[in-house]
């Protein structure tokens, strides 16, 4: 898939109906979704349980696009070959999940998928200055990770920093918390362009029913973009 800067749109299936996940996955790409956001949580690095790679699994086949998984957990490498397996196209683990991301991030790479790298609200940009040549993107959590619906934390500064730092590498940006309608167009001002939602892309939306999917969608990207217009 070629690069560009383009705002991409990131439904994560954290927000959907957890009994229906592969027709949801699939509704919200009918409905205009670019990536599918998969947040894996442990109960230990964040306090709340999500789920595996066995969900990754299930669900790969229902969709079309990127899939793309964010781990919350810890440690991560020695369940890099099963999210590979499962069919993750990029695999985002966080700097402050163990003390060798650098070579947490060689074994994504090497297990066939494109790397991430993500950042919790009290981390600077920083801490990832070592890692940039080396990843397909930087993810900036705007809540504390652990639960989906939070409160959005401005991080523009981060965002900005990370923007300078990246240059012209072929690096995403991408924001993880709190992002609706009025939070886009700060993160994307400030130089992100994959925004991951919830609740505010299924809300008021069901597979039986799924246009207010992608009338959120719409409302997001549209008011992301708007700050370029």
């Amino acid at each position: 898939m070629a690069f560009d800067r383009s705002i991409k749109i990131a439904p994560s299936i954290l927000a959907a109906d957890f009994a229906n996940f592969g027709a949801e996955c699939a509704a919200v790409e009918a409905q205009g979704a670019d990536w599918i956001h998969v947040d894996v949580m442990d109960g230990h690095f964040v306090p709340n349980i999500t789920f595996g790679p066995a969900t990754c699994a299930a669900i790969r086949p229902h969709i079309k696009g990127v899939m793309d998984v964010h781990l919350m957990i810890a440690p991560v490498d020695p369940y890099i070959d099963a999210f590979a397996d499962a069919g993750a196209d990029v695999l985002t683990a966080h700097v402050e999940a163990g003390p060798h991301i650098h070579r947490t991030l060689q074994a994504i790479r090497g297990a066939g998928m494109r790397p991430g790298v993500a950042l919790n609200p009290g981390t600077p940009a920083e801490a990832v200055g070592e890692l940039l040549d080396m990843v397909d993107l930087v993810c900036v959590m705007t809540v504390n990770p652990g639960f989906g619906g939070q409160k959005f934390i401005d991080m523009s500064a981060k965002i900005g920093r990370l923007r300078e730092m990246i240059g012209d590498r072929e690096v995403h940006i991408e924001i993880d918390g709190g992002v609706d309608p009025t939070t886009a167009p700060i993160v994307a001002q400030a130089g992100a362009d994959v925004l991951v939602a919830g609740s505010a892309v299924f809300r008021g939306g069901s597979v039986q029913d799924p246009a207010p999917y992608g009338s959120n969608i719409t409302a997001i990207r549209q008011a992301a973009e708007g700050v370029w217009t």
